[in-house]
């Protein structure tokens, strides 16, 4: 895996409270995963069609 980065973001009240949800029903370990796995999704909606095969996706986009 690629060397992590550690950023900053802002987030609502109500958001935190729902990633906490998620990591307390045990769907994601930890907030940071689930953070991540909603960027990956962001990342393979927004940049990259339904035509293009999953296979081609670069490596960072389906860790």
């Amino acid at each position: 895996m690629a060397k992590m980065k550690i950023i900053s973001v802002q987030l609502p009240q109500g958001l935190i409270n729902a990633i906490d949800a998620l990591v307390k029903r045990g769907v994601y370990p930890n907030r940071s995963e689930a953070i991540r796995a909603a960027i990956r999704d962001l990342v393979k909606r927004e940049l990259y069609s339904s035509e293009v095969e999953e296979k081609s996706l670069p490596e960072y986009v389906v860790e």
